[in-house]
């Protein structure tokens, strides 16, 4: 008696799987074949040499300071465990979606009593009756065979979303740990910045300590101590500011790492920015090899594919549907013998449908899907206009920083040199402490410029780090 029922779903299977989705082709990328010559990028990649994506952040990020800090970040920010919950989130859609590819088999039992009146009775004489009757089954309710692809190109959205999804984690840790390098960077340079002015108030206070001594001995003038302390509550200024970002600096970068951070590792750090090292020469390669790698142009992809498959599934819904229905298993007047001999039973009811009159909702749903899906074309292809530009700014940004660093440095030099020789001619009484103090702001500000250069020179590794694919082990 289940012969029918097997039958059923046998056809059911070899029915399934007619596709109406459309052939995916990839865009082509919306951006030209090389990198700007201005940008100024390293050479292609050895054959052996592995692309950004494929390098360890470790292997990039070697500061102790910075890998500590990295490491926090990944255990407890909370953004990259949102992301990890929205992986599974997706995942278990996909698989609700999958399902609905195979029948539902159920179990049931079921016992059911009526009482007939005598009023209503046939018999002869009339009499009241009792009837009892149980059943137990196994059943598929309503699993709809998919003729035309309407649940495939479904499962095949939900996939795509899923697979969206990881790309959108990967992107999320990239950009968490290039968020925390700056963040870092950050707090290095204006503690570099603070270690400046607290050395340069030293050395005023030693200055005004020296002009105040000179100025009762009669040598120095009023105005020279006025303008020795000029100097000194300026730079107090100065230290009070940074001193203030500094902390600010600590608690955004304790925010990110989503912990509290050990202060004594990052004692050390960034007493020497000039020293701190990333991997510069990068292994750029070509356009189109680099940024489609990228995990938040594959997620973009990813979108785009499962927009393409919901036009399967806005298609499918012009043609028949077939579900069926099915149930096999035993029926008794008594509950002994619900499963004796001769006690089977069993149904099967096919239903077929097929629309003929919906005021245009499925011709409606099928423009929808398209152009959702022509909305993911424009989002990918920005995807990639967008990659192309952070590169080409952040390669061009990584050789004119070095010059100007390297500027910068002589500029220091050179400003250090004026102030020695300022110094010792107002010693000599040749100049007023004026000229001395014009030397003095100009070697501060020098050295205040040559930090951030650092600073900027090394954010702009990062964010190339970043802006190339990174690396996601």
């Amino acid at each position: 008696m289940t012969r029918p029922l097997l039958a059923a779903l046998t056809a059911a299977t070899l029915l399934s799987g007619c596709s109406l989705v459309p052939d995916y082709l990839r865009p082509e990328a919306p951006i030209p074949s090389l990198w700007p010559s201005e940008a100024a990028p390293a050479a292609p990649a050895k054959p052996d040499t592995p692309l950004l994506g494929d390098m360890a952040w470790k292997s990039f990020f070697t500061d102790p300071a910075l890998q500590y800090l990295i490491e926090q970040a990944l255990e407890n920010n909370r953004d990259l465990r949102v992301a990890a919950l929205n992986i599974d989130v997706a995942r278990s859609t996909y698989r609700v979606s999958e399902s609905d590819l195979f029948p539902h088999l159920t179990a049931g039992a079921s016992a059911t009593a009526d009482h007939s009146p005598k009023s209503i009775s046939q018999a002869s004489p009339p009499k009241a009756s009792d009837t009892r009757r149980f059943n137990a089954n196994l059943g598929i309710t309503s699993f709809e065979v998919d003729l035309f692809g309407r649940l495939s190109s479904l499962e095949e959205a939900s996939l795509e979303k899923y697979l969206a999804t990881e790309e959108a984690r990967s992107a999320t840790r990239i950009t968490l740990i290039a968020e925390v390098a700056n963040a870092a960077l950050t707090l290095f340079g204006d503690r570099a910045l603070l270690n400046l002015t607290n050395e340069t108030l030293e050395s005023r206070v030693s200055s005004l300590e020296l002009i105040q001594r000179s100025f009762e001995r009669g040598v120095a003038s009023q105005l020279d101590v006025a303008q020795a302390r000029t100097a000194v509550e300026t730079a107090r200024v100065n230290r009070a500011r940074y001193q203030r970002q500094v902390e600010q600096d600590k608690n955004a970068l304790t925010l990110l790492v989503g912990a509290p951070i050990d202060e004594a590792r990052l004692a050390a750090a960034g007493r020497d920015l000039g020293g701190m090292q990333f991997v510069e020469d990068l292994p750029t390669g070509l356009p189109s090899e680099v940024l489609l790698r990228r995990p938040d142009i594959v997620q973009a992809e990813h979108t785009l594919k499962a927009a393409n498959a919901n036009i399967g599934a806005a298609r499918a819904a012009f043609f028949p549907t077939l579900s069926l229905t099915g149930t096999f298993g035993s029926t008794s007047p008594t509950l002994d013998t619900l499963f004796s001999a001769g006690t089977g039973a069993w149904s099967f009811v096919p239903q077929i449908t097929t629309p003929i009159f919906d005021a245009g909702k499925n011709f409606a749903n099928l423009d929808s899907a398209k152009a959702s899906r022509d909305i993911a074309i424009a989002q990918y292809e920005q995807a990639i206009q967008t990659a192309f530009s952070e590169v080409a700014n952040s390669l061009t940004a990584k050789a004119t920083l070095a010059a100007q660093m390297k500027s910068q440095s002589d500029l220091v030099a050179a400003t250090r040199d004026s102030y020695t020789l300022s110094r010792a001619r107002y010693d000599r009484g040749i100049d007023n402490y004026l000229t001395v103090l014009d030397s003095q702001r100009s070697l501060y500000s020098a050295e205040q410029d040559l930090i951030s250069v650092q600073v900027s020179r090394l954010s702009n590794l990062v964010t190339l780090y970043k802006v190339l694919g990174g690396g996601v082990s």
